[in-house]
């Protein structure tokens, strides 16, 4: 990501963590609205054949007509939905991005904490998280970097939500996101993989900060 795909990125991320919160805050509820029924079925054929062809082919050959008719669309029924590809692309990578799991318990809120800013590094940095990100950002609308971001924020909140429980003291979300998030994916995009030991600093210091 050179010269303007890189400032746009980082105004794409700054934005988000430091400023929209508020928007963020609000499409949280939007999102446990689905499409049902013939929508929801036409969005599922879409991001399969999405994840094949990529799978299949370079993403530089993949197209709206191959899309269509690996999913039995028409290329018209896309772009209404979707408007062009690299909005598709973005929302394949949001959903792809999106946690099926809840944070590992590892025992405290330190380590839990720990445990899930290494995997997050680990993934994020990976060919295929560099894409999705690349993807997300890539989009002219800033929803789907939104909804990115509520979803790591959602994670932190589990786990600040677990150490209370433990009776334990537990940063500010907003600080974890700040201190140990923000700086994760500034390095995955500008091209420096943050290593283990970088990760568990940054959980270090801002559990101390607490």
């Amino acid at each position: 990501m050179r010269g303007k795909g890189k400032f746009f990125a980082f105004m794409v991320l700054s934005k988000i963590l430091n400023h929209g919160w508020d928007r963020v805050e609000g499409m949280a509820a939007k999102e446990n609205l689905r499409p049902g029924g013939r929508s929801a079925r036409v969005q599922a054929s879409v991001h399969k054949a999405v994840r094949e062809l990529l799978a299949e082919m370079n993403r530089a050959e993949v197209t709206i007509p191959l899309i269509a008719a690996r999913a039995g669309v028409t290329p018209s029924t896309i772009y209404r939905r979707w408007g062009d590809l690299q909005e598709l692309l973005a929302d394949v990578a949001v959903e792809r991005l999106r946690p099926d799991m809840q944070p590992v318990d590892a025992g405290s809120g330190k380590a839990d904490l720990q445990a899930w800013a290494e995997q997050y590094a680990e993934e994020m940095s990976s060919g295929p998280g560099r894409e999705m990100i690349r993807d997300v950002l890539a989009a002219q609308a800033g929803d789907n970097a939104c909804k990115c971001c509520e979803y790591t924020r959602q994670q932190i909140v589990l786990i600040a939500e677990r150490a209370k429980a433990r009776a334990e003291s537990f940063p500010d979300v907003e600080c974890v996101m700040d201190q140990v998030v923000a700086p994760i994916m500034y390095r995955i995009l500008f091209g420096d993989v943050p290593d283990g030991a970088r990760v568990r600093d940054l959980v270090a210091r801002v559990m101390s900060a607490d």
